[in-house]
């Protein structure tokens, strides 16, 4: 017997808007009891930029969450006090290892009831985090979306959010229109699933317009220097100065070091959710496909690895991890498609979203290396056409610049421009059509014997690096560095 096809509202889904709340976002915990968790986050960036935030923190009594009611107020207070976690953490002149109790209490009580992890997650500052301009126009437009809290209160900083939050609502609709082509393929209807595919195809295709938009309202120096730092987690974070992790005060003493990943894209339940509907596999980063399994599996889901991609699921709330789960032992268009190879509607609309949310990846890859890569590179040269000196403050961004392209982490905790490029390209692995396939797959770059340096006189440089004048100004060789919140 099959199992049943996930009901969206047995997980917290909308079949609007997906992943985003129902319910929108409450601006303000109704009880005054919480005042003091608003104040602070009101006055957040004030705090972190006199470096007043810890002091007021220290001073701040332990509030109970016996007030917390509806599901909204556990949400507002988690995203409340991921802000105030990682600014205390993160708004000095070197990071705090520890998070007093007066926020890590109620925060780890807050976690245990919306199966989150105490860190500022994607839930806590996208998902959660936005409101409306106009009650009477839809959320997935994004000159109808305003964050509630920031770190800077700069526009950048909340447009980086806000481009997230359109994309969800906006690919939301997707999930409906996706688990009706599921029931299709039970039933053999193939004029539905075909039907359904290139409504997805176009979704998909939408949601890069979205993303492209990144550029209008998000500079890419305020985002590499200014946000991007609050927003790393306390994994892998040894060169930013948290050698074992944070440990979360809970009044025994006996608390341990705890190390998270920070708030990213990866952890977007939509994006898993569109892989897992077309049967992509992901698998960990530097492994290469295995020809023999994939034939004795021909047609079939793949099975899950531990990769980073599961271990981002982690981070998203239980609800939507389990629907994650609960979607795979049902997919399957995949296999519906590949047994129906013959029907040519039905292989050009499935092979279409795969060529749709392969660019969709291109996009992002462009993105990393504009807000990253390129950023990088540059506080790098700044740094060494200038006198030793120094550094006072010690964050993800200033510890990027000491470490060499192929050693970046983002706020996720790994480097990711190798991730980014092997899941863009298991995107077309799975293609139906053999022109699709080589085409999707198809690997453009020429090869020698890689002797770069054949019959040219350069001087030692150091870092790996050649100059190169003219626009293109100084570049490395090795392009493997990355670090932005990702898909």
């Amino acid at each position: 017997m099959l199992p049943p096809i996930p009901v969206l509202s047995d997980y917290g889904i909308s079949p609007e808007y997906g992943f985003l709340p129902a319910e929108l976002p409450l601006e303000r915990l109704p009880d005054p009891y919480y005042n003091k968790w608003e104040a602070i986050v009101a006055n957040l960036q004030g705090l972190i930029l006199t470096k007043r935030l810890r002091g007021v923190i220290d001073r701040l009594p332990v509030l109970s969450t016996a007030g917390l009611e509806h599901d909204s107020e556990w949400r507002r207070a988690y995203s409340l006090l991921s802000f105030m976690a990682h600014g205390y953490i993160w708004g000095g002149d070197s990071p705090a290892e520890r998070l007093p109790a007066s926020i890590s209490i109620p925060y780890l009580h807050i976690c245990a009831y919306l199966e989150v992890l105490p860190v500022a997650t994607y839930a806590a500052v996208c998902l959660w985090n936005f409101k409306p301009l106009f009650a009477d126009e839809p959320i997935d437009n994004l000159e109808n979306l305003a964050t509630l809290n920031t770190f800077t209160g700069s526009i950048d900083e909340s447009w980086f959010y806000l481009i997230s939050v359109a994309i969800e609502a906006r690919g939301g609709r997707t999930i409906p229109l996706m688990l009706a082509a599921i029931e299709a393929a039970r039933i053999n209807d193939a004029a539905t699933v075909a039907m359904c595919l290139r409504a997805f195809a176009e979704a998909i295709d939408d949601l890069g317009t979205i993303l492209q938009r990144m550029h209008e309202s998000c500079d890419p120096t305020v985002f590499y220097n200014r946000i991007r730092p609050f927003l790393a987690g306390s994994k892998n974070m040894e060169e930013a100065g948290l050698s074992n992790g944070v440990i979360y005060e809970d009044g025994t003493g006996k608390e341990q070091y705890k190390q998270y990943s920070g708030g990213s894209n990866a952890q977007s339940s939509i994006i898993q959710f569109f892989d897992i509907i077309l049967g992509i596999e992901h698998r960990p980063t530097g492994e290469k496909k295995d020809a023999t399994s994939e034939s004795e599996r021909e047609g079939t889901a793949p099975p899950p690895k531990h990769n980073f991609l599961l271990e981002m699921r982690k981070y998203m709330p239980g609800p939507h991890r389990r629907f994650l789960e609960d979607l795979t032992r049902v997919a399957n268009i995949r296999e519906y498609v590949e047994t129906h190879r013959s029907n040519s509607e039905l292989t050009i609309a499935y092979d279409a979203c795969l060529a749709m949310l392969r660019e969709l990846r291109s996009k992002h890859i462009n993105i990393v290396s504009r807000y990253i890569v390129l950023k990088s590179r540059e506080s790098r040269s700044h740094s060494r056409s200038k006198s030793p000196v120094v550094e006072r403050r010690k964050n993800i961004a200033t510890a990027s610049r000491q470490k060499k392209d192929d050693q970046k982490q983002g706020t996720g905790g790994t480097a990711l421009i190798p991730f980014l490029k092997q899941a863009r390209d298991e995107t077309g692995e799975p293609a139906i059509d053999h022109w699709a396939r080589r085409v999707m797959n198809k690997d453009t770059s020429k090869r020698g014997k890689e002797d770069f340096f054949l019959g040219k006189q350069l001087d030692h440089l150091p870092d790996g690096e050649v100059d190169f004048g003219g626009l293109a100004g100084s570049w490395a060789l090795d392009e493997n560095a990355g670090g932005l919140c990702h898909y």
